[in-house]
């Protein structure tokens, strides 16, 4: 049913102009403004690893292309939009961002907390601590309503919890 528009999205692509482009490294936050790309883990996620970002939008649908280079190598990171931009602690980001809110937050009810309605990507690092992944949903961000990707410890967090925020991207959606 939806694969009509999406196969069209993923063929054009190629021609149209990306909504925005994120090109950064991994810094730590100063305590008064974040960089644009924040570590909260330098074990997981190291001061200088590089990030590029590039968010489609077209027909009603959006598609979000991450790499990322210089993180800990064989690790996967789930990595999520969320609501607000990166600060200066990893909860200064919010809440997931849903197309469909839940208006109970924080969200965990599987009709919204999904990856229909949330955008998902899943980084597995190699051996020289390169990833890329791409996600694309049938829907296009509310503008002002989503600021970030923040990637999370994942299921081997090198001592951190499986939800704990570890790196943050401002990203202009």
């Amino acid at each position: 049913m939806y694969a009509a528009p999406v196969l069209a999205l993923a063929l054009l692509q190629p021609l149209l102009p990306p909504a925005c482009t994120v090109e950064a490294t991994f810094d730590r936050t100063n305590g008064i403004a974040p960089a644009t790309a924040v570590s909260f883990a330098p074990d997981v996620v190291p001061y200088g690893a590089g990030v590029r970002i590039v968010v489609h939008r077209a027909e009603g649908h959006t598609t979000v292309a991450m790499t990322v280079d210089g993180l800990t190598p064989g690790h996967v990171y789930p990595v999520h939009a969320h609501a607000r931009g990166c600060g200066t602690v990893p909860a200064d980001s919010g809440p997931h961002y849903q197309d469909r809110p839940d208006p109970v937050q924080p969200s965990t009810d599987p009709a919204y907390a999904n990856d229909r309605n949330e955008l998902w990507l899943t980084l597995r690092t190699d051996e020289t601590g390169r990833a890329t992944a791409s996600s694309t949903v049938e829907w296009e961000f509310r503008d002002g309503a989503a600021g970030s990707l923040v990637l999370h410890a994942g299921q081997d967090g090198h001592g951190h919890a499986l939800a704990q925020r570890v790196g943050c991207v401002n990203v202009g959606f």
